[in-house]
């Protein structure tokens, strides 16, 4: 199973969540995301972890641990003005991951249900967790 991650799902594992059992798992053979996404990452993160009395250089050590892809724009820039039209007034911050998986065609990894209305295929956590065979059904 390939996937595109959303930032939510990210952060999730950087910080002990249940994503991080889908990142780990042996039947996800790619997780992918954008440059932007990542930023995104490594700003909540800090503000999150810091709360939880986490040190800024274990944070930065495990998203750098993050077994993910980063995607350059210049792959998906053809899909950014569709992307556009469909993200632009729920969370014009998704444009790029929604460009990133109408390139790929692979299913977005969110709990975000912004992308519900996107025509696109799409799975929580818990979903693939089930999928997965992790959750029961």
């Amino acid at each position: 199973m390939k996937l595109v991650a959303d930032a939510n799902v990210l952060i999730s594992a950087v910080l002990g969540g249940r994503a991080a059992l889908v990142l780990n798992h042996p039947g996800v053979d790619e997780v992918m995301t954008t440059e932007f996404t990542l930023a995104e990452v490594q700003e909540y993160v800090l503000l999150l972890g810091r709360r939880k009395g986490i040190t800024e250089e274990i944070l930065q050590l495990a998203i750098a641990a993050l077994p993910i892809t980063i995607v350059a724009p210049d792959s998906y820039r053809s899909e950014i003005k569709q992307a556009r039209k469909l993200m632009e007034k729920r969370d014009p911050d998704d444009v790029e991951l929604l460009a990133l998986v109408l390139h790929t065609g692979e299913p977005l990894w969110s709990n975000d249900s912004d992308f519900a209305k996107c025509g696109i295929p799409w799975f929580t956590t818990a979903e693939i967790l089930r999928r997965l065979g992790i959750l029961g059904k």
